[in-house]
């Protein structure tokens, strides 16, 4: 009787034991609110098991289009934001919903259209003479539509090429969909579409198209990151999102980030600053 009460003792003590290290485990994350391309690009999957592995944090992604991700920051839904526009950037740091912003790694937009080329643009280097070539000629144009970086790089492209698209023109198709789905699209319809260049490398669905304009210094995409201001939300895990912001930015995250290939191509480049 007695060894089986000390056995049941024994028991009781350790799933209490399994139970606090459990609890632990799961205070040890953080919710970081990212743009679709760091996920759909494959860079998340390859970055946060060596993070996890270092500092036993876990990073719960929420991926959407910038804006929505900025939306979530201003909500206090998470704990950092990993984003693409910097304007909005600034403007998230101006109106105190985080204290600082880091500039992380770079790469850029690229023009992926048919091979047929109806609009004529292959090989250009200026984006927004392509956009008015597209326009002219009332070639299918995919624009994801959803206020994300890339939409919003897109957008300030068509106003710098003097013409205002809308869903009304019948060439002009708004998606309201991330890169992937909305290269799904582009690809389906043989359309024209800007995309970064990450998640165009990791996209299989290409059908006919290719990249036929790059190289615009305009073309450069920027991603930053930032923590949620805690003064401000004060459940957001300060200690562990500053700890996720300072990797990044470390020599070892910088590597880990100029590290991630696809077919031997470098799809992000660290430019932290020191």
């Amino acid at each position: 009787m007695k060894k089986s009460i000390r056995n049941l003792l024994l028991a009781t003590l350790t799933a209490i034991a399994l139970n606090g290290s459990q609890a632990f485990a799961q205070e040890k994350s953080i919710v970081v609110s990212s743009t679709t391309s760091t996920e759909q690009s494959g860079l998340f999957n390859y970055m946060l098991p060596i993070f996890k592995m270092k500092t036993g944090i876990e990073v719960k992604v929420v991926a959407v289009g910038t804006g929505q991700a900025l939306d979530i920051g201003h909500r206090g839904d998470a704990d950092v934001v990993f984003v693409h526009d910097k304007p909005a950037e600034e403007k998230f740091v101006e109106e105190g919903f985080s204290t600082k912003r880091y500039e992380v790694m770079y790469n850029d937009f690229v023009l992926i259209g048919p091979k047929s080329d109806p609009a004529k643009i292959a090989g250009g280097k200026d984006i927004q003479v392509a956009l008015q070539k597209i326009a002219t000629a009332q070639a299918p144009f995919v624009s994801r539509a959803d206020k994300s970086g890339t939409n919003a790089a897109e957008l300030r492209y068509w106003k710098g090429a003097g013409i205002t698209p809308s869903s009304n023109q019948s060439w002009y198709k708004e998606t309201g969909s991330g890169m992937g789905p909305a290269l799904n699209t582009a690809s389906a319809m043989n359309g024209y579409i800007l995309a970064d260049r990450a998640t165009w490398l990791s996209f299989k669905n290409r059908g006919d198209l290719v990249i036929l304009v790059q190289g615009d210094p305009k073309l450069f995409n920027q991603y930053g990151v930032m923590l949620v201001n805690p003064a401000k939300f004060p459940h957001v895990k300060k200690a562990q999102g500053q700890e996720f912001i300072d990797w990044l930015i470390s020599k070892n995250g910088q590597d880990v980030i100029a590290s991630y290939k696809i077919d031997g191509e470098q799809l992000f480049f660290p430019n932290a600053k020191k």
